[in-house]
């Protein structure tokens, strides 16, 4: 089993920037990739970023793209999800999630384990 616990979620105005981070422990000789997505309240949980576990690989989605940055700390074994310029409707819970099957992945079908959210508020 893989334990994911995210973390740096709040409040924050329109254009400014946050970073969450994602600690994962357990058998995390097991993930292939890890990735980021987020839920607003009434809508689907939609994709955002994914990485592969070796770092060579990253994806994101066309919302985020310029805007967000994945990236990971090996001896730490935790991911993060820098965001900036931040707009209102980036406004959702975010969850880390990590696949022991892909590399890269934007389907929340391919990942595995998931973090319980943290939510992430920004006012306009």
């Amino acid at each position: 089993q893989v334990q994911l616990v995210e973390s740096g979620g709040g409040l924050v105005q329109a254009g400014g920037s946050l970073r969450l981070s994602c600690a994962a422990s357990g058998r995390t000789f097991s993930i292939t990739a890890m990735g980021w997505f987020r839920q607003a309240p009434g809508k689907e949980r939609d994709f955002v970023a994914s990485m592969s576990w070796s770092g060579g690989t990253t994806y994101y989605a066309d919302s985020v793209k310029g805007r967000f940055t994945i990236s990971r700390d090996n001896r730490k074994n935790t991911v993060y999800l820098q965001m900036s310029s931040l707009k209102p409707e980036d406004t959702a819970v975010y969850y880390c999630a990590a696949s022991r099957r892909v590399a890269v992945s934007s389907s929340r079908w391919a990942y595995d384990y998931w973090g319980q959210g943290t939510q992430v508020t920004v006012s306009s």
